[in-house]
């Protein structure tokens, strides 16, 4: 019996791996997409991705406030 939890658990660490660094992967592509857009589109002058990123957050805040 001990094999095969072995085995399994064998099997799992892998399955496990593997989708970590699918996952690892598609998030990171994800960001990179996401900073080239807001850093071509959305971005003012003078602010950094991240700054921009917080604006945007706080002006959708506030937009939801008003519609409630």
């Amino acid at each position: 019996m001990s094999k095969i939890v072995d085995a399994n658990k064998k099997i799992e660490k892998a399955v496990v791996s593997g989708y970590k660094k699918i996952e690892d992967t598609v998030v990171g592509g994800y960001k990179k997409v996401e900073d080239k857009f807001v850093d071509t589109f959305l971005k003012k002058d003078d602010e950094t991705i991240e700054e921009a990123k917080e604006r945007l957050q706080k002006e959708q805040e506030q937009r939801e406030n008003e519609n409630k």
